[in-house]
């Protein structure tokens, strides 16, 4: 059952007050989340969506999910949760996050991280990774960091990071 009570998200001067769901990939919010950015060939340091939905469906440790911002779709998270992974940094943590252009600086990627923390303690797991590309001009490093991601190495050539959850 879904919450009515907005989510309130507080910022640097700001307080916003949005209905923010996370929810599985269905049907009705498949085309939205498809045009996402980015899209095949733009420069952004993240797969297009389309990319990440395919992987998803072949993957099944994957945990695809839309990002809803009072009624309509913003963003797209996809989780992985594979406890026996043999590389420790892929066993909990985010492969992919997408976020309309419009969408950014109010809050809603600070609350998709949120909820795939808490989908990892509802796991019982207590800490998830992210990589991220540091030397791309739109590196979401900064962000990362201000949600609480510490570094803690590099692997393929990205940082990666790591939250205790």
């Amino acid at each position: 059952m879904r919450d009515p009570a907005p989510t309130i998200v507080r910022g640097a001067g700001y307080v916003l007050a949005m209905d923010l769901r996370i929810e599985p990939l269905t049907r009705d919010n498949l085309d939205d989340v498809l045009r996402l950015p980015p899209q095949a060939g733009d420069d952004e340091p993240v797969a297009p969506t389309a990319w990440s939905v395919a992987e998803a469906y072949v993957q099944p440790t994957a945990w695809p999910r839309a990002i809803i911002a009072d009624g309509t779709v913003t963003g797209f998270v996809m989780a992985n949760w594979s406890p026996e992974e043999s590389e420790p940094a892929f066993r909990a943590g985010i492969w992919r996050m997408n976020v309309a252009e419009d969408a950014r600086r109010r809050g809603i990627g600070r609350f998709a991280v949120e909820q795939v923390a808490a989908e990892a303690r509802r796991r019982g797991v207590d800490r998830i990774t992210v990589l991220w590309d540091a030397g791309h001009p739109r590196s979401p490093e900064g962000f990362y960091l201000r949600c609480g991601f510490l570094p803690i190495g590099e692997l393929f050539g990205q940082r990666l990071g790591e939250l205790i959850v």
